[in-house]
């Protein structure tokens, strides 16, 4: 039962700093950098605490499953960079936010991030055509749209792919769930 209450806070910060670098990159346009580094850390300590506990495959794929899934979202994001689509904070924290979720869950990780995006994209058009809001937060993302950037604040889409993906995951299913629950009373059986 230590195992699946220590599992869901890491997972719950996690999605609480996605939270926080979504409003951070609202504000500022900027993601910190100690917001993608706290989403590794937690990953190393959820999923080294589970393997040591012989849980890390209630939740987890295969270590190789999700670092090949950061390393694939590195390339990509840094690419993307590389081309001035996205902010290097955005691939930082989608690669870190990717090595949550495994290889098989990336897509569902890329699909909502993606789709979120192009909501955001929509709204900063809209924005810029008809420039809705008379007091914007200067330096803000809504400012600095409806000022003529063509910007998107990409950690709000990111934070949302992740929280979807973790549901796709299986983090709160209850069959994951149940093992949890299982060990340990098969622990305390012993």
């Amino acid at each position: 039962m230590i195992m699946l209450i220590f599992f869901l806070i890491c997972v719950f910060v996690t999605m609480g700093i996605g939270v926080l670098a979504g409003i951070a990159d609202f504000r500022a346009m900027t993601i910190p950098n100690h917001y993608s580094v706290y989403v590794i850390a937690l990953f190393v300590l959820a999923y080294g605490v589970m393997a040591l506990g012989g849980g890390a495959y209630y939740a987890f794929k295969p270590i190789q499953w999700h670092l090949a899934s950061a390393g694939l979202m590195f390339v990509v994001t840094f690419a993307m960079f590389g081309l001035r689509l996205i902010g290097a904070g955005d691939s930082k924290f989608a690669s870190a936010c990717a090595l949550w979720v495994s290889l098989r869950d990336l897509p569902a990780f890329i699909f909502y991030m993606t789709i979120m995006g192009a909501l955001l994209g929509v709204a900063a058009l809209v924005m810029r055509r008809r420039k809705p809001f008379a007091n914007a937060m200067a330096g803000g993302w809504v400012d600095q749209v409806q000022n003529g950037a063509s910007k998107v604040p990409y950690g709000i889409a990111i934070s949302f792919g992740m929280i979807i993906a973790f549901v796709q995951a299986g983090y709160f299913s209850p069959d994951v769930l149940s093992h949890f629950v299982a060990s340990a009373a098969g622990g305390q059986a012993s």
